[in-house]
């Protein structure tokens, strides 16, 4: 086999991946995105973590009480800031243990540019009731990933 057959069978392997994950990505049940959130629970979020909420970061920290645990858990996430708190695209889905915790109601607080706010009430809602509050990118990049509904957050402040 010459080198560029090799570097061609490469190309196209990691093409084939690509397009396997974003369409894994797509389909919020998939073996994908549990692989996908276990990578960012286990490595990313933890990384994440050490700027979330600090003065002039775009990513933000949810703060939040386990529904049967009890624990406090802290979650990196990418809002957009509204009048009266947040909206946050649901990359993973409604399923998730953070947006259950806060949508139950039970304490939170959404750490943002180094301020606390701290959670009034939360919903579930479609994508396209708050598509006026993203760029035109961001809305494109929600499109390829399949995001349809987003958390919007009330605080208190």
């Amino acid at each position: 086999m010459t080198v560029t057959r090799a570097l061609g069978a490469a190309v196209a392997a990691a093409v084939a991946v690509a397009l396997l994950w974003l369409v894994g990505m797509r389909d919020k049940g998939s073996a994908v995105v549990r692989l996908q959130r276990r990578v960012n629970r286990d490595h990313m979020n933890v990384r994440a973590r050490e700027t979330a909420g600090t003065a002039g970061s775009t990513t933000a920290l949810v703060r939040h009480t386990g529904r049967r645990s009890g624990r406090s858990h802290e979650t990196p996430v990418d809002p957009i800031r509204t009048a009266d708190g947040f909206v946050v695209p649901m990359v993973y889905g409604p399923d998730t243990d953070w947006v259950r915790n806060v949508v139950a109601g039970g304490p939170a607080t959404v750490v943002h540019d180094g301020r606390e706010h701290p959670v009034a009430g939360a919903e579930v809602v479609d994508i396209d009731e708050v598509a006026d509050r993203f760029t035109p990118a961001q809305r494109r990049v929600g499109q390829v990933f399949g995001i349809r509904q987003a958390l919007v957050v009330r605080t208190t402040d």
